[in-house]
């Protein structure tokens, strides 16, 4: 199914998390302009992680670097996580990985 398809909020976010795959990502993640890497891939299956199987958490940043650093090539820092999702890790990663808009302050 392509993006176009799938509902979405006033956001742009998926309205249905299970309509998410890899490719839908991808069409996510042109449209906020962002290139897309293995370093990308890891914080989103992390997130939908967190997400599907923790109660629907949506971590920070400070977490989503505690959670991932020991799958991560080299030191793993929040300045990092800003470089592979510029509008911030937690709402535009969030959105790539096709979850609800996290409601914590900060963003865009």
């Amino acid at each position: 199914m392509a993006l176009a398809d799938l509902e979405r909020d006033g956001h742009g976010y998926l309205v249905n998390l299970d309509t998410w795959d890899r490719d839908i990502a991808t069409e996510l993640a042109e449209e906020e302009g962002v290139n897309l890497t293995d370093e990308s891939f890891k914080l989103i299956d992390f997130l939908r992680e967190e997400y599907i199987n923790n109660n629907a958490n949506q971590p920070n940043e400070r977490n989503m670097v505690k959670g991932l650093k020991d799958n991560w090539e080299g030191k793993l820092t929040t300045k990092e996580l800003y470089t592979l999702f510029p509008k911030g890790p937690a709402k535009q990663a969030g959105k790539i990985a096709g979850l609800p808009e996290t409601k914590r302050k900060g963003g865009y």
